[in-house]
């Protein structure tokens, strides 16, 4: 089960190399935080090996991939990798999976044409494999013949589900543990990503619990730091993630009138970017986490600004879980 109700933790972001993983996951577990995140983005490190190094390296902090296509691997083997991480390292690995961006999955011939179908069906895979089911199932992107794991693990990893639709949040409701809700990932975003997910979560066999992960970038200290980078995490698939603040109909004007990041970035408001990311003064950034766990995340995963040092990023993570604790 996997049911935090105020946990923190951080995501190391796809620029950082793997040679930088494991003094980076011994930081984010000597700073205290509850998680730590890795990515799994094409053609960047890929996410069972870096996860698989980075609980090698630690000891108590939870990891999680997030979060790996479906389509990318077949689901039998996929289990076969989560539950050799889940015996080696039990209770820690949270195993997140997504649709994956499309025009990735088009470049490696890897796009259904329905990945809703694919995410559902894999998601149910994948979870009867890791309880140590014989499953066999005929599906239009699953296809499998009494397969069975030999190992199943003893506790089986939690499955999340990094959607971002009604559609999909439904199917994450009725097949997950949880939702990664991507950056910006607001308050009132979280709550109308539960409302989705109710439906799905009313269905027979769902999961016993459902934790919302969200995903924020983090900018102790000025805000105006976050500026660029929360610009360029606005794309047109984030509109549904905005679309219930206040100030909604400004935003999303300016996104469609923007001719590019640069433009779109000098034309957002102070006061939307301390909507839009977890920043300002530590108080303001405690508030802002505190009001994501109230919205309904169970665990508020905080991401360093790309460009700028991420040993800086995770101390100011350690720093909000603390005085969040505090």
């Amino acid at each position: 089960m996997y049911a935090p109700r105020s946990s923190v933790g951080v995501r190391i972001n796809r620029e950082q190399p793997p040679s930088r993983l494991r003094e980076l996951a011994r930081q984010a577990e000597a700073a205290g935080l509850d998680e730590l995140w890795l990515v799994e983005d094409c053609f960047w490190a890929a996410g069972i090996s870096t996860v698989a190094t980075a609980l090698e390296t630690t000891s108590t902090i939870k990891i999680g991939i997030g979060v790996m296509p479906v389509v990318a691997r077949n689901p039998a083997i996929a289990a076969m990798e989560l539950a050799a991480l889940a015996e080696l390292h039990p209770g820690r690995l949270i195993a997140g999976f997504g649709h994956g961006v499309p025009a990735w999955m088009k470049q490696i011939g890897a796009y259904p044409a329905s990945p809703l179908a694919a995410l559902e069906e894999t998601l149910v895979a994948v979870r009867r494999l890791l309880a140590g089911d014989r499953v066999s199932v005929s599906g239009r992107y699953v296809s499998l013949d009494e397969v069975e794991l030999v190992f199943p693990p003893a506790s089986p990893p939690p499955l999340v589900a990094g959607v971002r639709r009604p559609k999909s949040l439904a199917i994450a409701g009725a097949t997950a543990d949880g939702t990664i809700l991507a950056e910006p990932s607001p308050p009132e975003y979280v709550r109308s990503a539960l409302a989705a997910i109710a439906p799905g979560r009313e269905r027979d066999g769902a999961p016993a619990s459902h934790t919302v992960v969200t995903y924020n970038w983090l900018a102790l200290g000025d805000p105006e730091r976050a500026r660029l980078t929360v610009a360029e995490s606005l794309t047109p698939g984030a509109r549904v993630q905005v679309q219930d603040l206040p100030f909604a109909d400004e935003l999303l004007a300016l996104v469609d009138s923007a001719s590019t990041v640069d433009e779109l970035a000098a034309g957002l408001r102070p006061e939307w970017i301390e909507q839009l990311a977890v920043c300002g003064d530590l108080a303001s950034c405690v508030a802002r986490v505190h009001a994501l766990h109230e919205a309904g995340s169970g665990s508020v995963v905080l991401l360093p600004l790309p460009e700028e040092p991420p040993e800086e990023g995770i101390e100011a993570a350690g720093q909000v879980a603390a005085a969040l604790r505090a």
